[in-house]
């Protein structure tokens, strides 16, 4: 599968969560987001890896992009998260974590969307699930 290219003209400003954190958008698209996130210490959990919470934030955000793509920077389309599902997996052996997220199904009112965190390496970190309503 090959990734769609970013849109300069379509990503969003950073929200305040997203400059905090550091991510950044590295695909956005119809059902698909990618972010990418350099690791820093103050991701860190006591063991020195990302803290789960990193994780979830990152998937919450890449399944939540992907389901409210519009090619209009002026008028976004906006969704809150109703459940969020996280299975830590895997640990981080670089320096970045890159999240992906797809769109799977819904309706006019509520979506659906799966998504993976993967390090440069191609190593699975975790996986989620979620389903997400949009707003009117």
């Amino acid at each position: 599968m090959t990734t769609p290219e970013l849109d300069p003209d379509i990503v969003e400003a950073p929200y305040p969560f997203q400059s905090h954190l550091g991510f950044s958008f590295a695909a956005w698209s119809t059902d698909y987001c990618r972010l990418e996130l350099p690791l820093t210490p103050a991701l860190m959990n006591r063991y020195g890896i990302p803290h789960g919470g990193v994780h979830a934030a990152m998937l919450d955000s890449a399944m939540g992009f992907a389901g409210c793509y519009t090619d209009d920077k002026d008028a976004p389309r906006l969704a809150m998260t109703l459940s969020l599902n996280v299975n830590y997996l895997g640990q981080a052996r670089g320096g970045t974590l890159l999240a992906e997220g797809h769109r799977t199904g819904g309706g006019r009112k509520t979506f659906f969307a799966d998504g993976k965190i993967t390090d440069e390496h191609g190593t699975v970190i975790a996986t989620g699930t979620g389903v997400f309503r949009y707003r009117a």
